[in-house]
């Protein structure tokens, strides 16, 4: 049964605001920097262990991570997902140091 007062957050008749995918799919952006057009995404956690390009290490399953591809890249979608890196966020932030 419905309540008896209407939410103040939308008035009554205001269609809704459109979904943002990019944040609903877990704030997907793009990042330009000296190595190139990056995709980058936050995720909260897998349920496998994937070794970091920044400092070789685990990135253990159910761990926050960042995963980055490049968005630049001339060979097509199908080269993008499989050139997909799982990085520790702190890696990814501090990846132009390391090089």
């Amino acid at each position: 049964m419905p309540r008896g007062r209407r939410s103040s957050r939308r008035p009554y008749g205001t269609p809704p605001e459109p979904l943002d995918l990019d944040r609903a799919l877990g704030g997907r952006r793009s990042e330009s920097a000296a190595d190139g057009e990056w995709t980058v995404q936050h995720v909260r956690g897998g349920s496998k262990t994937y070794t970091c390009p920044g400092c070789q290490q685990d990135v253990p399953a159910g761990t926050p991570h960042v995963v980055a591809w490049r968005s630049d890249a001339l060979l097509g979608p199908e080269a993008a997902v499989e050139g997909r890196r799982h990085w520790h966020a702190a890696c990814w932030q501090a990846r132009h140091r390391r090089r």
